[in-house]
């Protein structure tokens, strides 16, 4: 067989992603293929630069190769384009946002801000453009837990008054709690703390991100309604600790965003266990099992457990998140892992979405 570009992508059709379940070919994930003498070159360009397969992705694609070709170099260049959802309205409000995700839950204490933020971090890390959006309006917590003082700048832009994000740890950040005094209650009605979750999608300068995280206020009300009808939301997830009040809760609030056509991408259960020091023993002091039973009731996927650590807390306190501060930490890859299995699902939502659009749109003409 002679080496040429046509064979090395015959080679490459026979790659699947793993995650999606397609090869790479169909998938339109191989560029700049090139074959110069004995040296075979190309881009795989996965759907985020999360991908928590991209090592077994490259050596696939080696291994195919070398099955015909065994004496042939390889080069390849793992890069990413992260995909957005078609259900965005081009021009409509955050039109360079590729996709918008909601991290929700029933009830309050579950550390949901502790997971919003370390996943917004860790998925910067992986290379990722994050903003994330504070949106507990009542009870903001991101200033505190990125260890942030300063105030948003404002420009103007045209006849607009627009706020620059402030940035951080790689991400960009809006919360209520840069705008108001520390310690001052906000003692608004639901409308105002809805107009406020609207402006800071339509007045601040986003430009282009992969992901925009919403770190929602805990329960089912006027903000979460708010946002699933403002934008189409990419999906959502759910955190909960494992012990059943809190599965109730939690299912309460996948059932909402279900009901307003939200997916749901996976299921994080926080406080998931504890490991006394010095040992490695595991105590379930919370239960067990609630997550992954949440996760079986909703149809999606458990994302996976986050334990009890001091590390965790300490980091949300100090205003250094623990993916940023302790990177080789046990918990930092527990987090990570989970970061990378979000962003594998929303890719996969995104190709199952618009895949059924297309259909759609080929049966109307």
């Amino acid at each position: 067989m002679t080496l040429n570009n046509e064979n090395i992508l015959l080679c490459l059709s026979r790659v699947n992603d793993p995650d999606i379940k397609k090869d790479l070919v169909t998938l339109n994930m191989i560029a700049n293929l090139s074959v110069e003498g004995n040296t075979v070159k190309f881009d795989v360009v996965l759907t985020t630069p999360a991908c928590p397969l991209k090592d077994k992705i490259k050596n696939d694609c080696i291994y195919e190769i070398k099955k015909v070709f065994p004496e042939c170099e390889i080069k390849i260049n793992m890069t990413s384009n992260v995909l957005g959802s078609s259900k965005k309205e081009k021009g409509g409000l955050l039109a360079g946002v590729k996709n918008t995700i909601a991290v929700a839950s029933g009830k309050g204490g579950v550390g949901k801000s502790t997971v919003a933020v370390n996943l917004a971090v860790a998925l910067a890390l992986e290379g990722a453009k994050v903003g994330l959006i504070d949106a507990d309006i009542y009870g903001p917590s991101i200033p505190l837990m990125l260890g942030i003082t300063e105030k948003p700048q404002v420009i103007e832009l045209g006849d607009k008054i627009i706020l620059l994000p402030i940035q951080k740890f790689g991400i960009k950040l809006m919360s209520i709690g840069f705008l108001v005094e520390d310690n001052a209650p906000i003692i608004w009605r639901g409308p105002m703390a809805s107009g406020a979750l609207k402006q800071f999608m339509s007045d601040v300068e986003w430009n282009e991100l992969d992901y925009l995280i919403f770190d929602m206020p805990p329960g089912t009300g006027d903000i979460q309604l708010t946002l699933c009808q403002t934008i189409p939301l990419t999906g959502a997830v759910i955190v909960t600790t494992p012990q059943d009040v809190s599965i109730a809760d939690a299912r309460k609030a996948a059932k909402m965003f279900e009901r307003v056509n939200v997916p749901i991408l996976g299921i994080v259960e926080n406080m998931s266990y504890f490991i006394a020091p010095g040992t490695n023993q595991q105590f379930d002091i919370f239960g067990s099992g609630g997550g992954e039973k949440l996760a079986l009731e909703t149809n999606s996927v458990f994302l996976g457990k986050i334990p009890i650590d001091p590390a965790i807390r300490i980091g949300g306190d100090n205003g250094i998140p623990v993916v940023y501060d302790r990177p080789d930490s046990s918990e930092a890859d527990i987090i990570t892992d989970i970061a990378r299995k979000l962003a594998a699902e929303i890719s996969l939502s995104n190709i199952n979405t618009n895949s059924q659009q297309n259909i759609e749109i080929s049966l109307d003409d």
